[in-house]
């Protein structure tokens, strides 16, 4: 199953299955993805694993086993999974991964699909899918290798190798560790949801376009999110707060 806790103006999003890991099903991928798309105001998100053994072992296999052995076979996890990095990748607000533990193979995929990974010092990262005839899909590939380099991940996908967080952060696959990973990630997040939101919202957005390759499309819209930025009352709360020496209050217009 899946928490869902809204604290102000932050969620958490905890994968609730201890007894298998804290292992991702459609279900939980859609359950998750429902939150998303209903709660569009959020100024950050945090997805962390229930326990401190693992952020999530990957896909179910069993599940996946069942699906397979039926008339036809099919795969309802990989559709619902995708979807939901997707609205990771495209919410308006930072998602931050809360890595406690173990991410393997689709677990390490949805971490790479956040904004910024904060893992505890005994967590590993690994995509054994080599070890099970499993092919991730293009945007999965795409993002880890955007996000640590070829090489890295040449090394993670093609050995199945797992990392510690030392190899980890070398790469560039953990931004920061902490001893409680969710209580840093929790601290972080409170921390973006204080800064101007129109900011944030829209440095995150341009990341995602340079990510792409910058069109004239995509050059247009960074120069209206820039635009929409120094025409907004944030920005006038903010130059105000920094004169009278005091923190400022920024409304998200």
């Amino acid at each position: 199953m899946l928490r869902w806790e809204v604290r102000e103006l932050v969620a958490i999003a905890t994968i609730d299955r201890p007894e298998r890991r804290n292992a991702l099903n459609a279900e939980l991928c859609s359950q998750m993805l429902a939150h998303l798309e209903a709660e569009r105001e959020l100024r950050a998100v945090v997805i962390t694993g229930a326990g401190d053994q693992a952020f999530s072992a990957g896909a179910d296999l069993v599940v996946r086993a069942e699906d397979a052995s039926e008339p036809g076979g099919g795969d309802t996890f990989r559709p619902a999974f995708d979807e939901l990095l997707r609205a990771i990748v495209d919410y308006p607000a930072p998602v931050l991964a809360a890595v406690n533990g173990a991410a393997i193979g689709a677990g390490l995929q949805l971490a790479v699909a956040c904004d910024v990974r904060i893992a505890a010092p005994h967590a590993t990262f690994s995509i054994p899918a080599a070890r099970l005839g499993v092919f991730l899909s293009p945007d999965n590939v795409h993002r880890l290798a955007a996000l640590v380099g070829q090489g890295a991940a040449r090394d993670i996908l093609l050995t199945a190798r797992t990392l510690d967080i030392d190899d980890a952060i070398h790469v560039g696959l953990v931004q920061r560790y902490a001893d409680d990973a969710l209580a840093a990630s929790l601290e972080l997040a409170v921390e973006i949801a204080e800064l101007a939101p129109l900011t944030v919202q829209g440095h995150k957005r341009a990341l995602n376009i340079v990510l792409g390759g910058v069109d004239a499309a995509g050059e247009e819209e960074m120069r209206a999110l820039e635009a929409r930025a120094f025409a907004s009352r944030d920005l006038q709360e903010g130059l105000a707060a920094f004169t009278e020496k005091r923190p400022p209050r920024f409304e998200g217009r």
